[in-house]
């Protein structure tokens, strides 16, 4: 193994001072939620949101003073970009990242922000590190690979050894996965700290591309029109990787027990918790290590776990998206279908019945003129919010009791 305890131990001397030392929070309230003991490594609250500063930071003190003056180059869509143009520039090492042609501006002007010049370049991560790579070459520049790089695995380390330092006595130690680095780096420390303990990777179902090569954890599941191949779109994008590292895979393979896959569904649900029930805001990647908890608690019951929140970085737009969509799920925000004569004084009525029931409304839409209903009726679309399903099914009782037939619209199943 090319990667030793003593690498990642002189990367943690070469990071103090120059990185957070992120805290390890016990949280009674997921713990209550999971059925285990839930310990967290927040490195959401890292220098750039993110653990990736840690081996940006590591690679780049290993450049000689000629390749620091020529400068670096990387490839990415967010967190690498941004750990390496941070460090960059408190170097004064140049800095360029090429970004794919659709990556938002918000992670554009983030990593412009920090000082690095930004090449938007292709249509994916593959194609702009193709771009970059070829800068490489006709520049004589260092490319800083995001994961597959030995120092790089090093630095990403230190996140497993102050978890396992601050916590010794973990059962179990869950970590999201996309080319491997953060996982191998954390897995060679917390083995060599406590070689009993179990360490288990989470990858996002979409891009199962560890799994996959290693032969480990369950198949990725079929996606329509797609089959069970790499690709599609997810709030993961920190860990959508479709090539896992090289250097990665045989510490992946050694050390860790098993790799597991989240869908979408739970991923949303992960970041939705962690703000709701834990106050922190983390990215799809960060939230993975607690969706495998909340996918599968069997699995984890009455273990002291800790889940490596690898970064925060979530766009605004997004998160309320999710949280939305939360709402809805779990039957606080509903959408119903009423029925009611075209009269006055009805609409008014309708209103009334949900007012005294508890119910709030936030929008309704009332349309006479495109639906197939009689002439002397119409239909109402009345947006709710509510306590919970079961309260949702009073208020639809209620409204049919009094004459006015009510359904619920949309995709979401409401459990009573």
């Amino acid at each position: 193994m090319a990667v030793t305890i003593d690498d990642i131990r002189g990367a943690a001397r070469q990071l103090e001072g120059r990185v957070v030392r992120t805290p390890c929070l016990a949280s009674p309230a997921l713990s209550e939620l999971c059925g285990a003991d839930i310990v967290l490594k927040l490195e959401n609250l890292q220098v750039t949101g993110s653990f990736k500063p840690r081996g940006a930071l590591i690679k780049l003190d290993s450049l000689s003073d000629a390749e620091k003056k020529v400068g670096v180059v990387a490839a990415s869509a967010g967190n690498h970009a941004q750990g390496v143009a941070y460090h960059a520039r408190n170097l004064e090492i140049p800095a360029t990242i090429y970004m794919p042609e659709g990556t938002p501006f918000t992670k554009v002007g983030r990593t412009e922000a920090l000082g690095a010049r930004v090449v938007l370049s292709g249509a994916g991560l593959a194609e702009a590190r193709t771009a970059a790579l070829q800068q490489c070459e006709a520049e004589g520049q260092a490319f800083i690979h995001p994961y597959d790089d030995e120092r790089v695995i090093a630095g990403q380390g230190t996140v497993g050894l102050e978890f396992l330092n601050d916590v010794p006595d973990l059962d179990m130690l869950v970590v999201p996965i996309g080319g491997g680095g953060l996982m191998a780096g954390t897995a060679v420390a917390a083995k060599a700290l406590k070689p009993d303990i179990e360490i288990i990777g989470v990858e996002a179902a979409l891009y199962p591309s560890m799994s996959q090569a290693l032969g480990m954890g369950s198949p990725a599941p079929a996606t329509p029109g797609r089959g069970g191949g790499i690709g599609g779109q997810t709030i993961a994008e920190g860990i959508a990787v479709k090539v896992p590292g090289k250097l990665t895979q045989p510490v992946i393979a050694e050390l860790v027990s098993t790799l597991v896959l989240v869908d979408e569904t739970a991923l949303e649900m992960a970041v939705q918790t962690y703000l709701e029930v834990q106050r922190i805001v983390t990215e799809g990647a960060g939230a993975a290590s607690l969706a495998a908890v909340l996918d599968n608690p069997e699995r984890f019951k009455a273990k002291k776990v800790g889940l490596v929140v690898s970064g925060g970085n979530m766009d605004s737009r997004l998160l309320s998206s999710i949280l939305m969509r939360g709402l809805v799920r779990e039957g606080r925000l509903v959408r119903l279908r009423i029925g009611i004569i075209d009269i006055p004084g009805a609409l008014s009525r309708v209103s009334g019945l949900i007012g005294e029931q508890g119910g709030n409304i936030i929008e309704i839409n009332h349309q006479r003129l495109f639906y197939d209903i009689p002439v002397k009726q119409t239909e109402v679309d009345v947006v709710l919010e509510t306590l919970d399903a079961k309260h949702v099914n009073q208020i639809v009782e209620a409204l049919i009791e009094a004459g006015f037939p009510a359904r619920l619209m949309g995709a979401t199943s409401l459990g009573s």
